[in-house]
């Protein structure tokens, strides 16, 4: 999730040259009124914070709200390095103060409703906000009931992680704590969900430390898919550095868990019954409340958007951006958010200006960690083509950074989106 290189420069410029080129144009105001136009943000992650900051650079004139209930935001990259000790949990804690900084204006609550025809959202607080747009970006909410057995109180015991916080230290506990010789599995649900490689960085992940501190130990990947982001490279990396160490299960051999038991830490798969030492069981997943009651999502799940702005098909002056919306072939990641957030930005500005907004190009690169200075990158390049979003192919680089140098841009990166995001 990131950009390296040249095409880190090259996109920074790119971002550069767009923002110039529509801030030049002057302020915004509504149409026959004195008032400046007001854009409600629901949702401060990486795909809200990122839009409002953007809005503030590309037209300091609009008034900017951001509404989240969380003061301090905990990030889900690198969350795996916490999990295992290379980083602490304080290292991925942003707070809002880059929002305020930046002359957006952070409101400590949750939006509980949307009013489209009148333009108001209403706050948990029983307060309302008018706006001239508003910027949804919930994020996901867990399936609880699509795993029989598995609820969020037993989440405790099986702990997801894929909110990082406090699930994260339960996890790092239940690691920290298994047997030379333990079995440590990780549970992939079926259908879309938030960064599809980082169940395969998890285990690449424990099993280098695994490696280090309980050698006899085991990694299962019980996957209710028959394949995943760079699987051939995982594989390869698997066997290079943690040969034994890591097996993964697809659905075709029964790898697609049905029903978990947490009081024996047993999972239960059409392959049998296998009890495990620690089980990371991840839900399925689908958007915040929040785009489901407002009838931003459609009828399997998620929230259908017009490529170019990001404005809902189904809610006039709403948009949707993050891992709530369907970005075309983009994944749920971080570094899509991101990118999302910027155009979604323009898009805004261009249009309360009454002004075309220019084709423009989409990147997010993920890098998932192999080990503690080892990274593989993940690189997408998109664009707008037949009313949707379309990967574009990338050439080759004719020299290819070795692992190690992949893991130093990979925390390089890190450091710059968290920065470009949060205003930190």
């Amino acid at each position: 999730m990131g950009v390296s290189g040249n095409d880190d420069r090259a996109a920074g410029r790119r971002r550069f040259m767009q923002t110039a080129a529509l801030a030049v144009l002057g302020g915004t105001r509504l149409a026959g009124a004195g008032a400046r136009a007001r854009v409600v943000v629901a949702g401060g992650g990486f795909a809200g914070a990122t839009c409002a900051l953007q809005l503030r650079r590309l037209d300091p004139a609009l008034e900017i709200t951001l509404v989240d209930p969380d003061e301090q935001y905990v990030t889900c990259p690198m969350s795996d390095a916490a999990l295992v000790g290379w980083r602490n949990m304080q290292s991925l804690t942003v707070s809002r103060a880059g929002l305020g900084r930046a002359g957006v204006r952070y409101v400590r609550d949750h939006v509980a409703s949307i009013d489209a025809q009148t333009r108001r959202v209403r706050l948990a607080s029983k307060k309302d906000l008018a706006f001239d747009r508003l910027v949804v970006a919930p994020g996901i909410r867990f399936l609880w009931d699509r795993l029989e057995g598995y609820s969020e109180a037993e989440s405790e015991r099986m702990p997801h992680a894929w909110r990082a916080g406090t699930q994260t230290e339960i996890l790092a506990a239940q690691l920290r704590a298994i047997d030379d010789g333990g079995v440590f599995a990780i549970c992939v649900p079926p259908g879309l969900m938030r960064c599809p490689p980082a169940p395969f960085e998890r285990a690449s992940v424990v099993a280098a430390w695994l490696k280090q501190h309980k050698p006899r130990s085991k990694v299962l990947i019980f996957d209710a898919n028959n394949h995943f982001p760079k699987q051939d490279v995982f594989a390869a990396a698997w066997q290079e550095f943690y040969p034994g160490m890591v097996e993964w299960i697809p659905a075709t051999e029964g790898g697609a868990v049905e029903r978990v038991d947490a009081s024996n830490m047993t999972l239960y798969a059409s392959r049998g019954a296998q009890r495990v030492t620690v089980a990371n069981v991840i839900p399925q997943q689908a958007p915040g409340m929040l785009a489901v009651d407002a009838g931003l999502a459609s009828g399997h799940g998620w929230c259908p958007v017009k490529p170019d702005t990001f404005e809902s098909t189904l809610v006039a002056n709403v948009h949707v951006i993050g891992d709530a919306c369907i970005a075309g072939a983009m994944p749920k990641s971080a570094s899509a958010a991101h990118s999302q957030a910027m155009q979604c930005a323009r898009a805004i500005c261009a249009s309360l200006r009454g002004q075309e907004l220019p084709p423009q190009e989409f990147e997010s690169v993920c890098y998932s960690l192999l080990g503690r200075d080892r990274a593989l990158p993940i690189h997408g390049r998109f664009k707008v083509a037949d009313r949707d979003i379309r990967q574009v192919d990338i050439a080759p680089t004719a020299d290819e950074p070795d692992a190690l140098s992949q893991g130093r841009q990979a925390a390089q990166w890190y450091d710059r989106i968290v920065a470009e995001s949060f205003g930190s």
